[in-house]
């Protein structure tokens, strides 16, 4: 599969992603158990964007340089596309995020270091299916279709109001966690384990930490072949793929307190997939130009922001 990746491209941006984790960890350490304020949320919030966008223009650069304005262009708008399609489709996994942590009563103060955490493992699990994407697409090309009709079904699914819906009562790997190893409900600190009579023990923080894993795979199964509509080089959907997820702690703590404001963003979230979805149904008969599908995106995205200001949720 065709890359514009080079082998230092691939090291870089890997010591990039070393580097960010090790100062997310000693910033979370550092500051200690806390709630974290509105202010510091879009502080970060705002610090990863731009990261995202001064990467894009690093790229753009090396391959006006290297390649031409016109590849440059478009591998540049390839990567905007794809990061726009993550960010915005981890809004639901911050409404999910939201409920784990209701149905858990983990304390505001504690919430920042497992999402850190879990912002780790989401890295890491993003990484595998990604590569495993990019191997069933090279092998079988046929895959595509499957991809853009399961985006089209789960875009119908959301559009009806039937999200995937997280059982945590019955859900099978809490379930064989808490049968198999001793977990105790109650919270140490920030701790995800204690010692207890000279014992360990796992504190409920770690059944959290599970949670958010089973969520991201959940909607990684949307979003990653979301992006492989967009682009099939593995640099490109690897690079915005990681960064929307490593923005998605500083989000969260963003969004948290109005989930019920942008309520309309459900149904423009659902027709991005189907969008997407239509598109990779047609990927060898029809090739939307990248452009058209960056405009059809962000509009449906703004729409359904304007659209929730102007007629706001009825509380009960």
């Amino acid at each position: 599969m065709e890359t514009i990746g080079t082998w230092w491209m691939w090291v870089g941006f890997a010591v990039f992603i070393v580097v960010a984790t090790i100062v997310d960890i000693y910033s979370l350490r550092s500051q200690g158990a806390h709630k974290v304020s509105v202010k510091e949320a879009l502080n970060w919030s705002l610090l990863w964007i731009s990261l995202a966008l001064v990467f894009n223009a690093l790229l753009w650069w090396y391959l006006d340089a290297n390649a031409g304005r016109e590849f440059a262009n478009q591998r540049a708008t390839e990567f905007f596309t794809g990061y726009l399609i993550e960010k915005s489709l981890s809004v639901d996994n911050i409404f999910v995020f939201l409920m784990i942590f209701s149905y858990f009563k983990v304390p505001a103060h504690f919430q920042k270091r497992v999402l850190v955490y879990g912002i780790i493992l989401a890295v890491v699990l993003r990484i595998v299916l990604i590569l495993i994407g990019a191997w069933l697409i090279k092998q079988f090309h046929w895959i595509l279709y499957v991809f853009g009709a399961f985006l089209l079904y789960s875009g119908f699914k959301m559009l009806n109001g039937q999200p995937d819906a997280v059982d945590f009562d019955s859900n099978p790997i809490l379930s064989f966690v808490r049968r198999n190893f001793r977990i105790a409900r109650v919270f140490v600190g920030e701790q995800l384990t204690f010692i207890r009579k000279g014992k360990r023990y796992g504190t409920v923080l770690v059944l959290v930490l599970i949670m958010i894993g089973i969520t991201d795979v959940i909607f990684a199964v949307d979003s990653i072949p979301a992006i492989f509509a967009v682009t099939t080089d593995p640099f490109i959907v690897m690079t915005s793929n990681i960064f929307a997820v490593l923005g998605l702690r500083a989000l969260y703590f963003l969004l948290a307190d109005m989930a019920d404001r942008f309520h309309y963003l459900s149904v423009a979230l659902a027709l991005v997939l189907m969008f997407v979805g239509v598109k990779m149904l047609l990927v060898d008969y029809y090739k939307i130009p990248i452009f058209i599908s960056l405009t059809v995106i962000i509009s449906l995205l703004v729409s359904a922001m304007l659209a929730s200001i102007m007629r706001p949720k009825k509380l009960p």
